[in-house]
């Protein structure tokens, strides 16, 4: 990787680097790709060989709202957390959400609020690959993941789901097989996971450990309502048991405001006395909003 002697690049911010206890130095910054060395870019790492290192960040209002009613997006980030979330995104291999956000947002998933870098500088930032938990293929072949995939100047998406139910009838399983080529056909590549018989929902466990074999080294989970639920509970059950862990650090960011009753929330079905340990690494301000990192002990 070209020295950082040569010209003076961007760097992400130190709540990040000492939350991840990644370093920027003359060899090298944690955010550049270089494609010489895609296997061994600095990031994220856990001693759990078989699941990726994973970070759980969202913005919430002061009442700890994520969206708005019927989950309607919310512009609660500022532009300097906004600028931190997508620096933290380019020390990540993947980034996931859950279908609900997919469809209310349309996000990108990308970098793209990062500083530029210098005028003919040989590398770009790391984007990472999006990854959409959507159990039933309920993911539009048009959305702006597989537009940009299209257009070069996004990483190939990957859709979790569920296989199609035998019990399901063949009008149900046609339309499945329709949505999926469809998907496909559109760049997507499509990995099915068996979902709970009871809950009906892929296990948190089976999809870490199926997207570290494919070599996810780390991930960024960042909603909606639903999948922060699930991860934390995940995460709640591990904490007292011998199953694998399913966070590692949690990262807030609390805007200055208030959403009211009719926002969608979070952590309502979560028990208090269940919840993992964190560990506190730094609160910081960026912009009119709060940034809270934390490590999940």
């Amino acid at each position: 990787m070209a020295a950082l002697s040569k010209c003076t690049l961007p760097r992400p911010p130190s709540l990040l680097l000492d939350l991840y206890e990644l370093a920027v130095s003359a060899d090298g910054c944690p955010s550049i790709f270089d494609p010489s060395h895609e296997k061994f870019l600095p990031t994220p790492r856990t001693s759990d060989a078989l699941r990726p290192y994973v970070t759980l960040t969202f913005a919430q209002s002061l009442d700890a709202k994520i969206a708005g009613a019927r989950g309607k997006q919310l512009a609660l980030s500022g532009k300097e957390s906004l600028v931190m979330t997508h620096w933290m995104r380019t020390l990540h291999d993947a980034i996931l959400v859950g279908i609900g956000t997919a469809l209310n947002d349309d996000p990108q998933l990308n970098t793209r609020h990062v500083p530029p870098l210098p005028t003919g500088y040989p590398y770009q930032y790391r984007i990472p690959r999006p990854i959409i938990l959507d159990t039933h293929l309920r993911l539009p072949a048009d959305c702006k993941l597989l537009k940009n995939y299209q257009a070069g100047c996004g990483r190939r998406p990957w859709v979790i789901c569920a296989p199609q139910s035998a019990s399901r009838d063949v009008g149900s399983t046609e339309a499945f097989t329709q949505r999926a080529a469809a998907l496909q056909s559109a760049g997507a590549r499509i990995i099915e996971l068996d979902a709970g018989e009871d809950t009906g929902m892929i296990a948190i466990p089976d999809l870490l450990t199926a997207i570290c074999e494919l070599g996810v080294r780390s991930l960024m989970v960042e909603g909606g309502a639903r999948v922060i639920r699930s991860f934390l509970s995940a995460a709640r059950s591990s904490a007292s048991s011998d199953a694998r862990r399913a966070v590692d650090a949690l990262v807030i960011t609390v805007a200055p405001t208030l959403v009211g009753s009719a926002g969608v929330g979070y952590g309502h079905e979560l028990q208090e006395d269940a919840l993992p340990t964190f560990q506190h690494v730094r609160t910081e301000s960026f912009g009119p909003d709060t940034v809270v990192a934390l490590k999940v002990l």
